[in-house]
């Protein structure tokens, strides 16, 4: 009987491929499991740093035409052939067919993207997309205690509570004490999971945050938002500063083109800003998941929300950033 010879080496060799492929096998919330803030990083149940990647979904309001995408083939889709590691509902509180309007449907969709990231291993940040919370902190607390309340306990779910304050909406008098009172609704339930905090002008006034940071409570990230054929490295230095001063971001949302949301990839520029997302190892959601004929939009005019999409089926903007997160 012969026997195979198997030198250290080998066995070395064997090892690594089964421990590669162990880890390749793990979600993203397998591999990192409950998100914390740690300084001015966002790290895993480990210590590990956690750096993140996916798309943000569009606005869900009733009728604007991008709520058809809020289903589970579509965030299947996402993780098997994007490798996308996390996921932004963009649940519209304001506007015509906004939560105000429409509680019923918008949560549901926000359930349906919940539900689904729960059952792939993906992080999902739950956003209350407006620009005007503070004028009815009433219906983000209503909501994010209803979200707490039934997803609270999964390490997945992370609230994002202001998706993006006015350029006049001062952070000490008003962005603030709303953020405050919604996060202490939330705490009520869930003690812990990861709360990120919009900030003035858009998500971009980091460093004057950075400067009266929330206190009280743990787990507080900003947002940090850009896009890159509008924002340079101005922008990048005020996010710098915040990062200096200790506090944490989480890039909630960016996009390649402009800031009205179109335009044509402002390809340096991205690569500008990839090589500072890598630097300081920060979390992002790309805007955004829609078939709007329109800059930004990642899926083609009438593309079925079916998660059945080739390559073919993307936007210029749609291919550059499954290339971007596939590959994160």
């Amino acid at each position: 009987m012969k026997y195979l010879k198997c030198t250290p080496q080998k066995l070395l060799s064997l090892l690594l491929i089964f421990l590669a492929a162990n880890a390749f096998s793990k979600s993203p919330v397998e591999t990192y499991g409950h998100l914390a803030v740690v300084g001015n990083k966002i790290v895993g149940s480990q210590g590990n740093t956690a750096s993140l990647a996916g798309p943000s979904f569009f606005w869900s309001n009733t009728g604007w035409g991008a709520e058809i995408f809020y289903n589970s083939d579509v965030v299947r889709h996402l993780k098997t052939e994007w490798n996308a590691s996390l996921i932004r509902a963009a649940i519209g509180g304001e506007g015509p067919g906004g939560y105000n309007e429409d509680p019923k449907g918008n949560y549901q969709r926000a359930s349906a993207l919940a539900d689904a990231a729960i059952a792939e291993g993906l992080y999902v940040i739950i956003d209350w997309h407006t620009h005007h919370a503070e004028d009815r902190p009433d219906l983000a607390i209503e909501f994010f205690s209803r979200i707490a309340t039934q997803y609270g306990k999964h390490p997945n779910v992370i609230y994002e509570i202001y998706n993006e304050p006015l350029d006049n909406t001062d952070w000490k008098t008003t962005i603030k004490p709303y953020a405050e009172t919604v996060i202490a609704a939330i705490r009520k339930i869930d003690p812990d999971n990861l709360i990120v905090v919009g900030t003035q002008t858009w998500s971009q006034d980091v460093d004057i945050a950075a400067n009266a940071p929330i206190t009280g409570y743990d787990n507080i990230a900003y947002a940090l938002h850009f896009y890159a054929g509008t924002h340079k490295q101005e922008l990048r230095d005020k996010a710098e500063i915040a990062l200096n001063k200790g506090i944490a971001l989480m890039v909630t949302e960016w996009g390649t083109v402009n800031a009205d949301g179109d335009g044509d990839v402002a390809t340096e520029s991205v690569e500008e800003w990839l090589t500072f997302i890598k630097k300081h190892e920060l979390s992002f959601c790309t805007w955004s998941m829609h078939n709007k004929k329109e800059g930004a939009s990642i899926l083609k005019p009438n593309t079925k929300p079916d998660g059945k999409w080739t390559d073919d089926d993307l936007t210029k903007n749609g291919l550059y950033l499954k290339k971007i997160i596939s590959n994160w």
